[in-house]
């Protein structure tokens, strides 16, 4: 049986609202629907996660923020990998599972914050992520070698989630340079103000 007749091709399938919806892996790994934005993915599936967290705030404390997020970065290597497999093994930005992770961790470790420390941390997240400088790009580009893999025969479990590993890997890269950037900000304007 040919497995790969029923997986679509990354470079022509564009996912519906109702394909992503029909498994919770795909669910997540597209920030329940916000992965489906048009334009600009990563930033619409960032904002998912920061309205997340802000919600979760009233439920859960920072140390069940820790668990959720932990196990949200374990179980993302699967999700990521398997709905990665199943789009044809690309690193899709309709993906963004692992900005969501990413950012949590971000928010988990700043909060409480003014509304202005949120933004200038959101802003610096999506800096990180899009233009990826030094070791982030390092990263993206080392998972990114993946890609020149034979897609021709189904993934082992252990290459999906080294795979999904790889997609979060460069944002929680990105989440510990924000946090790297806003210490260093705090301590600029301690000695200004």
């Amino acid at each position: 049986m040919n497995t790969q007749a029923n997986t679509p091709s990354a470079s022509t399938f564009i996912p519906s609202f109702k394909w992503v919806f029909s498994k919770p892996s795909r669910a997540l790994a597209f920030g329940m629907g916000s992965g489906l934005a048009p334009f600009a993915p990563g930033t619409a599936g960032t904002l998912w996660a920061w309205a997340a967290f802000l919600v979760g705030e009233y439920f859960l404390s920072t140390e069940a923020w820790l668990w959720t997020i932990g196990i949200g970065i374990a179980l993302g290597c699967w999700i990521c990998g398997q709905v990665s497999e199943e789009l044809g093994k690309k690193d899709f930005g309709g993906i963004v599972w692992d900005e969501v992770v990413a950012f949590w961790l971000v928010l988990a470790f700043i909060m409480p914050a003014s509304l202005w420390v949120q933004i200038v941390a959101f802003s610096l997240f999506r800096f990180f992520d899009a233009v990826k400088p030094g070791p982030i790009g390092m990263i993206d580009r080392h998972f990114k070698q993946l890609e020149d893999s034979d897609n021709s025969t189904p993934s082992s479990f252990g290459l999906k989630l080294w795979r999904g590993f790889g997609i979060i890997a460069d944002d929680l890269a990105a989440a510990f340079f924000t946090l790297i950037a806003l210490t260093l900000l705090h301590i600029g304007l301690s000695y200004i103000l």
